[in-house]
């Protein structure tokens, strides 16, 4: 079991959870993630490492609750605990001195960038920040990334924080006044990474995006996560997560994730229709738990 020492919503239904897990955070690089699973019989699901302390021993994760599995993760508390965390999984990022570099986060990808942005700054890049989101809300690790930037842009769809727009609406307003950018990081929803790739094609900029494949094993072997890069498979969980934007088949992409979605829907609603029964199942594990020292036993939890 792995403890939670911290759980705080930064927007609504996004959670930063910090989780004990000493082992993890000493080998943990920018760029990579862990799978984990919340009780006994459910599923596993991957998760980009948002920061870590490998003197305190803990790593920090930002979930946003869209599915079940998600959902069931956010509502956990400080003092719950998580059955299974296990990586650091994925190459980490290519991190060297490009020059200017830009990272752009869309929504929760924000979490996803952090850590890159740290590590290209580390290495003496000045680090341009794009962040975008819905609405002021959603817009995650605003201070954070600032400090770690040499200039930080907001966008919002709807106007109501920074400025109005896209993401990719201020990385072309930025090169067409002329800035020059060395290298982009753009982590996101697949239609904002694709226009990214397609805003830097065109003057030759090095682009890499995170993709958001489906994982179950992390090794490369259940095939799930196949992309197609250059029209050829490769496995975001042990080739990735981060690959060459502009040869990212995404379309190829989204097809796949949307395999699932009828599946994922139906959980949904079934993990909503039973949510108070699931999440306080939960919590009666962990108070087993405590009370024996043992896991929590087999059964107790609904799939």
């Amino acid at each position: 079991m792995y403890p939670i020492l911290e759980s705080r919503f930064l927007a609504p239904d996004v959670k930063l959870i910090r989780i004990e897990a000493p082992r993890i955070a000493r080998k943990r690089l920018a760029g990579q993630f862990v799978i984990l699973r919340v009780h006994d019989r459910g599923e596993r699901i991957p998760i980009t490492i948002a920061d870590s302390n490998a003197d305190r021993g803990d790593i920090t994760i930002v979930v946003q609750g869209i599915g079940k599995t998600t959902k069931l993760l956010n509502s956990l508390e400080t003092g719950d605990a998580i059955l299974d965390v296990v990586g650091p999984l994925g190459k980490p990022s290519e991190v060297e001195h490009f020059g200017t570099a830009c990272v752009i986060g869309g929504g929760v990808g924000a979490a996803i960038a952090y850590p890159t942005a740290v590590a290209l700054k580390q290495a003496g890049n000045r680090v341009l920040s794009i962040l975008g989101g819905r609405t002021r809300e959603l817009v995650v690790l605003e201070d954070q990334i600032r400090a770690t930037s040499d200039a930080l842009y907001v966008t919002t769809d709807d106007g109501s924080y920074g400025e109005k727009g896209l993401v990719t609406d201020k990385l072309k307003a930025l090169l067409e006044a002329g800035e020059r950018i060395d290298y982009v990081l753009a982590i996101g929803p697949i239609p904002m990474m694709r226009a990214v790739a397609e805003t830097t094609r065109p003057p030759g900029i090095k682009t890499v995006v995170s993709l958001n494949s489906v994982m179950v094993d992390g090794t490369g072997m259940c095939g799930g996560c196949r992309v197609s890069i250059d029209g050829k498979s490769q496995f975001a969980c042990v080739d990735g997560p981060e690959f060459d934007a502009h040869r990212v088949d995404f379309q190829n992409l989204a097809n796949r994730n949307a395999m699932y979605r009828q599946m994922e829907s139906r959980a949904l609603s079934e993990f909503l229709a039973h949510r108070d029964e699931q999440v306080a199942a939960l919590h009666e594990c962990r108070l087993l738990a405590q009370a024996d020292g043992l896991a929590a036993p087999a059964g107790k939890v609904e799939a």
